[in-house]
């Protein structure tokens, strides 16, 4: 089950079941594009974006950041947010593509991660 992490009047994060730590963030207002946000929003989604993946890459030391919005299945503006590493199940391809091992990820607590993230996202 995906669980929300982070929430407050705008946008939530919501983390993505995988072996990989994998972010997803929301607007509250589905949106369909990215250019139908208000300056504002938009301008805070990418601050939302740029904490998360600063962290992600600090904190887990990937290969790789990803960073993914298709919406297609769900047309709604979201950004997929995703540490690869060289020996996780589908590197190089994306996590949605053909999976190439199977993985055996030795990564740092995820619960630490959270917080961490949390009280960056409060400043």
């Amino acid at each position: 089950m995906n669980s929300i992490i982070y929430e407050d009047n705008q946008i939530y994060i919501q983390q993505e079941q995988s072996e990989i730590p994998w972010l997803k963030i929301f607007t509250k207002e589905p949106y369909k594009e990215l250019g139908d946000l208000p300056k504002e929003l938009r301008e805070k989604l990418w601050k939302v974006y740029d904490t998360v993946e600063f962290h992600m890459k600090f904190y887990y030391k990937p290969t790789k950041i990803n960073m993914a919005s298709f919406a297609n299945v769900l047309p709604r503006v979201h950004i997929h947010v995703m540490a690869r590493f060289e020996n996780d199940s589908y590197f190089p391809n994306p996590m949605w593509g053909e999976k190439l091992r199977d993985a055996n990820l030795n990564l740092p607590s995820e619960e630490k991660f959270f917080k961490e993230l949390l009280i960056a996202l409060n400043k």
